[in-house]
């Protein structure tokens, strides 16, 4: 049977990274909410985004179904910020059959966060700018997931 890995943890941690690394050596399918908004909305979303970010997620795990169904296991690359998000989610698994699901939670330290965050917003080649007030948003939204809900912890 095919699983979902659900990729956990802050902006610039490096769960795009990583879940590309799962694809090369697994052969995964990565679904991510921020690739699918950002090509619909390029020039952002502006009051409409948490609206379009929770119908891009239902559409995405409708979507994680039938690639499972086909035998290909896949990687969630989302931040899943907060227990409530995360328990959503695996009910969601749960209520379609034997899915494994596993919480992947990337950890990194003040220091390699901060110098990450840096790094992409001087580099320009970011999908969008990582500013005082994402920064903040984060930080108020983010619950660190307890051992009991980790599978694996990939620390920075």
């Amino acid at each position: 049977m095919s699983k979902v890995i659900m990729t956990c943890g802050l902006i610039c941690c490096g769960k795009s990274t990583y879940a590309k690394r799962i694809k090369s050596e697994s052969g995964a399918v990565i679904l991510s909410i921020d690739d699918l908004t950002l090509s619909m909305f390029p020039e952002g979303a502006g009051d409409m985004h948490d609206t379009y970010v929770m119908r891009a997620e239902r559409y995405l795990l409708e979507l994680s179904l039938q690639i499972m169904n086909s035998g290909i296991n896949v990687i969630l690359d989302w931040g899943l910020w907060n227990r409530a998000t995360r328990d959503r989610i695996k009910e969601f698994y749960a209520s379609h059959g034997d899915i494994k699901a596993e919480l992947h939670y990337l950890k990194v330290s003040p220091e390699v966060w901060e110098e990450r965050i840096n790094k992409r917003n001087a580099s320009g080649e970011a999908a969008y700018y990582v500013d005082e007030g994402l920064l903040n948003k984060v930080k108020s939204l983010f619950e660190e997931p307890s051992e009991d809900e980790v599978d694996v912890l990939v620390e920075s």
